[in-house]
């Protein structure tokens, strides 16, 4: 079957999507899912703090958290794209029902958004192991924080990443 588009119908097809476009573009229309503040459980205020004291106080409660060797931080000490800085964090913890890490943080201190990740366990997970690329605006520490199903918190040593400028190395 040969079905011809008449140009009427092309026109007012365009306008419509041109009309729905420019209103979404200029804030009229918005894509309420697409928020992740309305989301249940979501710690939007964390996310959303812009110093680590804040982002820390917003998502475990406390600014300080005495560093463990259970908790292992990788990333490299020069990064030459701040992009795509690849970190590794692995939590030493026998992942049962009775004892297992339940949340994991991950902050970068002086990021315009220092919570940059935020990770969810369960027993069934099997290992606490987490392996991502993260976005660092300059120069910072990088961080862990762990916490158990006990509530119980531990923390990497802040790791030291230089973000070189244009990845020239220097």
């Amino acid at each position: 079957m040969n079905k011809t588009i008449h140009r009427r119908q092309f026109l007012g097809t365009t306008l419509a999507t041109g009309a729905v476009a420019t209103a979404a573009g200029i804030g009229l229309i918005k894509p309420r899912l697409a928020f992740a503040d309305n989301v249940p459980g979501w710690p939007a205020k964390a996310f959303d703090a812009k110093v680590l004291k804040d982002a820390m106080s917003n998502t475990i409660g406390k600014t300080q958290v005495a560093v463990s060797s259970k908790v292992k931080l990788t990333a490299p000490s020069i990064a030459e794209n701040g992009g795509a800085v690849p970190v590794t964090i692995e939590i030493d913890s026998p992942m049962t029902a009775d004892d297992y890490i339940a949340t994991v943080y991950l902050f970068v201190d002086h990021n315009p958004t220092p919570l940059t990740s935020q990770f969810t366990f369960t027993p069934a997970c099997g290992q606490a192991y987490i392996q991502e690329r993260i976005k660092m605006a300059k120069t910072d520490n990088v961080r862990v924080v762990a916490k158990t199903n006990k509530g119980e918190f531990m923390a990497s040593a802040p790791r030291e990443v230089k973000v070189t400028i244009g990845g020239c190395g220097g």
